[in-house]
């Protein structure tokens, strides 16, 4: 049985996901700051500049996932560019701190076309 009950529910998630997104966007230039523009010299990122990887599986992230990942690094100072789940964690015998938050993303459906392959 799906976790959501209708069609709507994850249409809501995915408005919900891009309204955070803008509202992020809206808020850095605001400050005066470009958010697509890397500051590679910031003493605030202490991972190394690389693309986001699920520390378990070792796939990379990908799309619209990979900016906000980045963004989450430099948010949060976090000191490396490997992700997990929740359950995944767990499954490692790992723990999430009490009050931590994850990092929302989008999920993206790949089509493929008779035409194109």
């Amino acid at each position: 049985m799906s976790r959501h009950p209708s069609d709507t529910r994850a249409g809501a998630d995915r408005a919900s996901l891009y309204d955070e997104i803008t509202e992020k966007v809206l808020a850095e230039l605001e400050a005066g700051r470009v958010p697509w523009v890397q500051p590679w010299s910031s003493a605030s990122i202490q991972a190394s500049v690389a693309m986001p990887t699920n520390a378990t599986t070792g796939r990379r992230y990908s799309g619209i996932n990979v900016l906000i990942l980045w963004g989450a690094v430099i948010e949060h100072g976090f000191p490396t560019q490997s992700w997990l789940t929740f359950r995944q964690a767990l499954s490692l015998d790992g723990h999430v701190r009490k009050g931590e938050r994850g990092t929302s993303l989008g999920h993206g459906l790949i089509i493929s076309h008779p035409d194109l392959d």
